[in-house]
């Protein structure tokens, strides 16, 4: 195998070692935070007690993103995005403390938001450099072709996110919490071994070393971008990360292997619709804001449809609404991804991506909080309002967006 990666040319050789790399990594994420939400959610912990196992995770990547931009232009990509590993790799290493002694443990919720903290730094430190690295390997101008590499990219991370998902609530039920956490640990640790040796020591790293004051970005696309971005993720997320989980194990009585199994097919089906998009959009050309306007208005009617009609009949709103809005989110998602690199300058290339994550990561932030709490206090239906007007404001904020592909920074 590695004979015949070694005689492929040098930007496929990377693009497929950054791929896999970025592949490994998401699967261990999807399948941690499932694991965490039924196995905390089985020990008793409320809802928002849950949400905010995951608030530093998200309060950690708006940090990571604005400081691993300017980290990737400085040092590259090769050493941020296996940075990211290592630090995922520790961060498993701690929840691998017995779970009965969780609680005991700084009061337990505290040793569990440390570690998400450093897998929420870990997975934006991964992302961003793949990312990143997307535009550094594309022939300049060939915009189609970079569209089509970010979509693949982003859309095979999110089908094996859906993947994680269903191995995490397997390996729940097979070897137990602690069982779980140190098999993906290992794996891993074999991966950022592997990807040490075999990434391209100097990808992405800027000639000029950019000043810390340089993070945030002075590109008035990457910013209208961005603000798009956060309230797209929000909106998801609202509903998504806390709430929908906890609504089928106590609505519908679903065990961990339904739970897991069902959201595992939903992430799939999300990720294959995101690599398909170049094709769905319908054009022949790569799209521009008005295409990204035009879908997350179609995108803001599914909460609402799934509002109205869920108290008339659960299951078949919510899992039929559930297919139409991943869709549609596959789509918008794969347009941003597609935008923002394209926005991005050629030099220090991650600096823009970087704010641009620093701004989903954000939107995660926000709707992981509201999905918490909102759903304790009003239930599933105010989470989906909720979803819809954060689609309504991200449609109004995309009228501002380019209506050309390539814009200069």
């Amino acid at each position: 195998m590695l004979a015949a990666l070694a005689r492929l040319p040098l930007a496929v050789r990377q693009y497929l070692l950054i791929t896999a790399n970025y592949w490994s990594f998401t699967l261990t994420d999807g399948a941690l935070r499932m694991l965490v939400v039924l196995h905390f959610h089985a020990l008793g912990y409320s809802p928002l007690a849950i949400a905010m196992l995951f608030l530093f995770y998200e309060i950690f990547g708006v940090v990571t993103n604005l400081l691993g931009g300017w980290l990737g232009a400085r040092l590259g990509l090769n050493r941020t995005m296996n940075l990211g590993l290592a630090l995922q790799i520790v961060a498993l290493g701690m929840l691998l403390v017995p779970a009965a002694s969780l609680p005991q443990l700084l009061a337990g919720v505290p040793w569990v938001m440390a570690a998400q903290a450093l897998s929420g730094i870990a997975k934006d430190l991964n992302k961003l450099s793949a990312k990143s690295a997307i535009k550094l390997l594309v022939p300049k101008g060939a915009e189609g072709k970079l569209y089509q590499w970010v979509a693949l990219l982003t859309g095979s991370k999110n089908a094996l996110k859906g993947v994680g998902f269903f191995l995490g609530g397997a390996l729940l039920a097979l070897l137990g919490f602690e069982g779980a956490i140190a098999s993906m640990a290992l794996v891993l640790s074999l991966v950022w071994l592997f990807s040490l040796v075999m990434l391209k020591q100097t990808l992405g790293k800027a000639k000029n070393k950019p000043k810390f004051s340089e993070i945030f970005s002075k590109s008035r696309s990457v910013n209208i971008l961005s603000a798009a971005r956060l309230c797209l993720f929000a909106a998801r997320d609202v509903w998504f990360v806390v709430a929908l989980p906890v609504y089928l194990a106590d609505s519908f009585g679903w065990d961990h292997w339904a739970v897991g199994g069902f959201l595992a097919l939903w992430v799939i089906a999300y990720g294959v619709v995101q690599a398909l998009a170049p094709r769905m959009t319908g054009r022949a050309a790569a799209p521009d804001g008005r295409a990204a306007w035009f879908w997350v208005s179609l995108l803001a009617l599914v909460p609402a449809l799934i509002a109205l009609t869920l108290g008339l009949a659960p299951m078949p709103s919510l899992l039929g609404g559930l297919l139409l809005f991943g869709a549609l989110f596959a789509i918008n998602s794969s347009l941003h991804s597609y935008l923002i690199v394209s926005y991005a300058g050629d030099e220090g290339v991650s600096l823009d991506v970087g704010f641009y994550y620093m701004a989903n990561a954000m939107g995660r932030l926000l709707g992981t909080l509201l999905s918490g709490w909102v759903f304790q206090v009003w239930g599933m239906t105010a989470c989906l309002w909720i979803s819809c007007g954060l689609l309504v404001v991200t449609s109004v904020i995309s009228l501002w967006l380019p209506r050309r592909s390539v814009i200069p920074g």
